[in-house]
């Protein structure tokens, strides 16, 4: 029997769950409506091993926030009433046969990286349910992502014509262009269009600011501003280095 790990990004699934219910504060009806989600998630994937990654809620922005202090620090915190469900959620998702993982000192999306690019490495199939597009600089021949409220794979054809680039250059194009919602600024006058001209003739930042054929027109704002490109794009890289503590043994999946 082949090996598929699914991995469940769990705020990210949460949350949107969540905000579409008519009543916020009925956090018994987001664990149904949930566990309805995660059933029809278990028919589609069929995994022999299974685990929800979640932030841990109390920590600080980790660090990313060390290295740009302005990173997502206007972000909206959690609802209330979510926030004291949530152990109430894990819980029911445990009796789905779904185990958690609590992220200590670094972003879920790290925890994640890390688990699939490992799993994936060994030739084994990993899907991420997930609708961070974030995830998609990790695709890989056995690496796919999953975005289950579009219905839609987040895949190579998906990133070419939402970005224009390779899923290798994400963090690259990022660096560039900045992401607005994340607080990272890239480089000032460096849009969408610019960055994908850019990576169209050279692979990643570094290469193009050292080409001396370098159109004028970005010269300038690569001399003024290569820092924050770094920056920005050592922020919206992924780890996939992060100490696990537990093997796939572990969150072999079992439904009653």
């Amino acid at each position: 029997m082949s090996l598929h790990l699914v991995i469940i990004d769990a705020l990210n699934l949460i949350r949107r769950v969540h905000s579409a219910q008519p009543d916020p504060t009925d956090i018994a009806r987001t664990i149904t409506t949930t566990g309805r989600t995660l059933q029809r998630i278990l028919n589609e994937s069929h995994p022999t091993h299974i685990i929800a990654v979640f932030d841990h809620h109390l920590q600080d922005r980790g660090w990313r926030a060390e290295i740009l202090p302005g990173y997502k620090a206007n972000r909206k915190p959690m609802p209330e009433p979510l926030l004291q469900g949530l152990d109430s959620i894990q819980q029911a998702w445990w009796e789905l046969g779904i185990d958690s993982l609590l992220s200590d000192g670094d972003e879920a999306d790290d925890l994640v990286a890390t688990l699939a690019v490992k799993v994936a490495s060994h030739g084994e199939k990993v899907t991420i349910i997930s609708t961070d597009k974030g995830y998609c600089q990790l695709l890989s021949p056995t690496l796919q992502i999953r975005d289950y409220f579009q219905h839609r794979w987040l895949d190579e054809p998906f990133i070419e014509k939402e970005f224009g680039v390779k899923p290798s250059q994400l963090a690259d194009y990022w660096g560039l262009t900045g992401v607005s919602s994340s607080q990272v600024p890239g480089i000032p006058g460096i849009g969408p269009k610019a960055a994908k001209e850019i990576l169209t003739l050279y692979p990643d930042i570094e290469t193009a600011y050292a080409a001396e054929d370098l159109a004028n027109k970005y010269r300038k704002k690569f001399d003024e501003h290569i820092e924050s490109a770094r920056v920005s794009k050592q922020v919206s890289a992924l780890k996939t280095d992060i100490e696990l503590g537990f093997n796939l043994q572990d969150i072999r999946f079992t439904q009653d």
